[in-house]
């Protein structure tokens, strides 16, 4: 059985660079990139993740991810969504945009990671458990 977990860099500030570098480095493995948003009173709240396949025999799936961190405040796209989508198109995937749920609107982070998760297995986007 396939186990898929979130794995939490930072809110993406400096942590951008963290993801982009997995994604440079783990070009073989990368399964898809993701750029979750969501609304907030100031603009748009982004967090950048990244699925890799698993290694080797592992049936570990991890995505990484910076939350909520980087504000994109109308059309223009912030230098680090553009830094992201650029690395990721060198790297063979184009990133996938979903609108989503806060996650302050969940009692802790795991659960909203669980909504995240089951979103991305409805749209395709992660394989299933089996």
């Amino acid at each position: 059985m396939l186990h898929q977990r979130f794995i939490e860099l930072g809110e993406g500030y400096g942590d951008v660079y963290e993801l982009i570098e997995l994604i440079n480095t783990n070009k073989d493995r990368l399964l898809r990139t993701i750029i979750l948003s969501t609304s907030t009173p100031t603009g748009e709240a982004l967090s950048f993740a990244a699925a890799f396949k698993p290694a080797g025999e592992s049936n570990f799936m991890p995505i990484y991810i910076c939350r909520e961190g980087i504000q994109q405040k109308g059309e223009e796209k912030p230098k680090r969504r553009l830094l992201f989508e650029e690395k990721a198109e060198q790297a063979g995937v184009t990133p996938v945009y979903i609108k989503t749920k806060h996650s302050s609107e969940f009692a802790a982070p795991i659960l909203f990671y669980q909504y995240i998760i089951g979103v991305l297995r409805l749209n395709n986007l992660l394989p299933s458990l089996y």
